[in-house]
């Protein structure tokens, strides 16, 4: 996988758990507070789509994954 990739799985990710502790209904409730971290994830990925810089993708090139992938997604 790439970079970009990564960071597709991991912001989808985030925001599910972020979702499933946030919202009352959940089995898995905490606080509301927890949709405060699905918010920073949407304002971050918000930020880069102009900017394009991205904490998590230069994690993610300094670990060895490529930036690319030539081929079937």
């Amino acid at each position: 996988m790439s970079v970009q990739r990564f960071i597709f799985v991991f912001a989808g990710l985030f925001v599910m758990i972020s979702l499933a502790l946030g919202v009352e209904g959940s089995p898995f409730f905490v606080s509301k507070w927890a949709l405060a971290f699905t918010a920073f994830v949407g304002a971050n990925l918000f930020q880069s789509g102009f900017t394009n810089f991205c904490p998590l993708g230069i994690i993610l090139k300094k670990l060895g994954v490529p930036e690319n992938q030539i081929g079937c997604h």
